[in-house]
């Protein structure tokens, strides 16, 4: 009986983790949840079928189906998409900082009255009593990214942010990680590559 309580628990467990980061690979599972082997990671993924989908980008990727949608009232339709991989990057840095309870995807920040120093984060964090922001850099153009840092700097000019704020980047190449840091200048930030991690 308390196996299978426990099996139960690490279902809905699971399931919770989908819901609140959209898209997690096999070996974020593994690491959220302590699950072990790959194979053992493996196995517990198969016996979860019923409420998640999968395909495969490197290793396989999850995310809830209908039926995991339903269980643990999750709202948001995922689908198999290239677009994944931004969940995934910022998965990576979720799991780095040890799963902050502070931790929020998506928000905006800024001043309500004045749309230009709006931006959205992908995520924001405390931590040690300072704010960190978190830009994923998956497929978007660098002037883009040059402009949100911009908005980040006019917000700081402002005194916006009421805490230090340091900003976490993930990127995909070397060359990229190099750009972001000159665009970066004056700020306080770190910036890693998806090698950073796999």
């Amino acid at each position: 009986m308390q196996k299978a309580i426990e099996k139960e628990r690490r279902v809905e467990h699971i399931l919770l983790s989908l819901k609140k980061l959209d898209y997690l690979t096999r070996s974020q599972i593994q690491a959220l949840h302590n699950l072990g082997s790959v194979r053992n990671a493996q196995r517990v993924m198969q016996e979860l079928k019923e409420y998640v989908s999968c395909f495969r980008d490197g290793e396989n990727v999850y995310y809830l189906n209908a039926a995991g949608r339903e269980r643990v009232n999750a709202t948001k339709v995922r689908k198999k998409t290239t677009q994944a991989r931004h969940y995934i990057m910022r998965n990576s840095l979720y799991i780095a900082y040890g799963c902050p309870a502070t931790w929020k995807n998506e928000v905006k920040i800024g001043f309500k009255e004045d749309k230009k120093t709006q931006v959205i984060c992908d995520a924001i964090f405390l931590k040690d009593q300072r704010y960190h922001i978190v830009e994923v850099d998956h497929t978007q153009k660098m002037t883009k990214n040059r402009f949100k840092i911009e908005k980040y700097k006019r917000l700081i000019e402002l005194g916006f942010f009421d805490k230090p704020s340091l900003f976490v980047w993930i990127t995909t190449t070397e060359y990229r990680r190099k750009q972001l840091m000159k665009l970066m200048e004056g700020l306080d930030y770190r910036i890693f590559t998806v090698s950073d991690f796999h």
